[in-house]
């Protein structure tokens, strides 16, 4: 074969291929889901509670990976850059709406596609079961009568645990001292170790600590008690208007197909529907929240802008 056919075949085999590829069923390879916390903690639940089902709705593996750092916006990042094939998604947190206004990435809604929302939770104050405080208000007197010295771990600087806790802080009229940590599962274990006071985290990421006798619950971000926790009062039955709390959602970087996305969206509803994945969230006391693809995208939206206003308010 001339150099001239040689070149031709080598073309037209790559056409052969191309066209292959192209009409490739979505999914035909095994799907990553970028969870941009530590392992452990609220998020990652979820993520893998959500994977082990679609691995079966869908027919190929899913897999989760952690990308942490940087509170989240590492994980984001990686996410929305990913190739836009529907084979790499980010499991996407309410931090996601922040990082424009605390100036800490030019990353947003805008740069994913929304697929399913799974999951709302609410924000609770949790100190060590041996700790004097019983009470929120126990708590919120001690911090007055000593400014800056209650120590409240949050799952990130700018994250929607140290934004609750600020809430509360701006609310009551104390000054805490807010201690960082990359994700909410390193903060709970700060707590345990006594390192820190208290921490602003969700109940689920606290609740098998708490279920064992190690740490109790001060009081619950929420509008009304949690059926799992109904002995613990919310923050505003103990004098403090605070109602705050996160979500999870599965996006896709956005220049990803629609019909892709639509797939995913259609099989994701089934994930969510199975009774396996339902029990998998109440064991984890986890709360559910479902809006579909339309629907999570203009809540992403409205989220940025309250996030925003959230975050100016609070400095």
């Amino acid at each position: 074969m001339n150099r001239k056919n040689a070149v031709w075949a080598i073309g037209f085999a790559l056409l052969l291929a191309g066209c292959t590829a192209d009409n490739t069923p979505f999914p035909s390879k095994p799907i990553t889901v970028i969870v941009p916390w530590a392992a452990g903690g609220g998020t990652d639940g979820i993520a893998r509670a959500l994977a082990k089902e679609a691995s079966d709705v869908f027919g190929v593996m899913w897999t989760v990976n952690n990308k942490t750092g940087g509170m989240g916006v590492s994980g984001h990042d990686f996410g929305a850059r990913a190739r836009a094939d529907g084979y790499t998604l980010t499991l996407i947190t309410y931090e996601l709406c922040t990082y424009k206004a605390l100036g800490r990435a030019n990353l947003g809604p805008d740069d994913f596609k929304a697929i399913v929302q799974i999951n709302e939770d609410p924000g609770a104050i949790t100190v060590q079961a041996d700790s004097p405080w019983n009470t929120l208000q126990d708590m919120i007197n001690h911090a007055k009568e000593n400014p800056k010295a209650v120590k409240v771990g949050n799952s990130g600087p700018g994250s929607v645990w140290h934004i609750g806790a600020a809430m509360l802080e701006k609310e009551a009229g104390v000054e805490f001292t807010h201690v960082p940590h990359d994700g909410a599962a390193p903060a709970v274990v700060q707590l345990l170790g006594g390192h820190i006071d208290a921490v602003a985290v969700s109940p689920a990421e606290v609740r098998q600590h708490v279920e064992v006798g190690r740490l109790k619950i001060l009081g619950i971000m929420s509008k009304e008690r949690m059926a799992d926790f109904a002995e613990v009062p919310t923050v505003v039955e103990q004098g403090v208007n605070v109602v705050h709390g996160t979500w999870r959602g599965l996006a896709a970087p956005k220049h990803t197909p629609d019909e892709i996305v639509a797939t995913l969206e259609e099989g994701c509803k089934k994930v969510y529907d199975s009774p396996a994945f339902q029990e998998a969230a109440k064991q984890a006391y986890l709360g559910l929240q479902y809006r579909n693809a339309s629907d999570f995208q203009e809540f992403l939206k409205q989220q940025e802008i309250a996030a925003t206003e959230m975050v100016s308010d609070n400095g």
